[in-house]
């Protein structure tokens, strides 16, 4: 276990913000974190996990507790199924898999962050989940004491979230997913990536041509980690696509065509319990345009993607924290529809 003095959590996050935190330490084992888990909590001491950092939101004022790093990394693989440290690298294990021709987790290359933070909101990207490919979770259960094994079925999976999402009683200590061994990526799912890859929706392409194709697309939106490139200092899609429920849904979409016109196709998505919208469309007709700027010119909506968040170099969450509420209540105004953060907002909230 590594210790470090008063860090500033801005330098632990994608978004380089967030202020300082009591104390600091990485867990480079399984045992080590559990081991500090127990120590905070028998304490009474508040602790903030830290993963990849890509999607927190942490206050100007910080963390008063214990930040402990995930710092478990590496994998192993026993056919179709692979087993992975929660603190390693996403992307590099999804490289790692596509360089040995292993399917099945392409479509989410490029995700910042690490292994054991996608289970907790159901990362999803290009018409894929980490639901679909997971079988199972070891973590410690901090009100029982114990490390227990959950299933996919038991995490609860939702539109970027599980059971997981919003409390911290379950710390992920290792991932297990179900993989593809002929070479062929997961069926491509979504229309921009098989339109990019020159295929029909349903077809199957070799594991390395899904990763770049996704690569590229995610680069053009801003979405793949470049410290030269502050159209990437964000924590990604900051908001999540809004589901309305059938029985709101005509009201809803008569709302939108009175604002856009009848003539303005509003985009619309099959969902687990009613009907997705797109929000980054709704942010747009909104008038918050690509490159939107928040207080100073500090922060801004990313210029290649109006869901992304960015620091423009010498924000403030603060900063971040009133452009995202001027977004979110010009499209309830606009539109009488609600947008809800999709990253973690630690000792602040919109």
């Amino acid at each position: 276990m590594s210790t470090a003095e008063t860090p500033t959590l801005a330098d632990h996050t994608t978004l380089r913000l967030g202020g300082p935190a009591r104390r600091y330490a990485e867990a480079k084992t399984v045992q080590a974190l559990v081991d500090a888990v127990r120590e905070a909590d028998d304490a009474g001491e508040p602790v903030l996990l830290l993963g990849g950092g890509s999607n927190l939101i942490v206050a100007d004022d910080g963390f008063d507790g214990a930040v402990l790093k995930v710092g478990n990394t590496g994998w192993t693989r026993d056919g179709g199924l692979v087993e992975v440290a929660a603190g390693q690298n996403w992307d590099g294990f999804v490289e790692g898999l596509v360089a040995e021709g292993i399917g099945g987790l392409e479509c989410l290359s490029g995700i910042p962050g690490s292994v054991g933070a996608t289970p907790i909101q159901n990362v999803g990207a290009y018409g894929c989940e980490v639901a679909e490919s997971l079988v199972s979770v070891d973590l410690y259960d901090r009100a029982a004491r114990e490390i227990r094994t959950l299933t996919a079925e038991e995490l609860g999976f939702g539109y970027r979230t599980s059971i997981l999402k919003g409390t911290d009683a379950g710390v992920v200590l290792t991932v297990r997913f179900k993989v593809t061994e002929d070479g062929l990526s997961a069926p491509v799912r979504y229309a921009e990536l098989a339109r990019t890859l020159g295929v029909e929706i349903g077809d199957r392409v070799p594991v390395a041509e899904a990763r770049e194709a996704v690569l590229g697309l995610r680069r053009g939106k801003g979405m793949v980690l470049d410290a030269d490139d502050h159209d990437t200092w964000s924590a990604g899609s900051f908001f999540t696509n809004p589901i309305i429920g059938e029985a709101q849904l005509a009201k809803v979409l008569a709302g939108i065509v009175d604002v856009v016109g009848e003539d303005v196709r509003v985009p619309q998505y099959p969902a687990p319990g009613g009907t997705k919208l797109s929000a980054a469309w709704l942010i747009e007709r909104a008038g918050f345009g690509k490159g939107h700027e928040g207080p100073g010119g500090r922060v801004s909506l990313s210029t290649k993607h109006t869901l992304a968040l960015t620091n423009r170099g010498k924000a403030s969450t603060e900063d971040l924290l009133a452009l995202a509420r001027e977004v979110r209540d010009g499209v309830e105004a606009r539109f009488g529809v609600s947008l809800h953060p999709e990253p973690l907002l630690i000792n602040c909230s919109l």
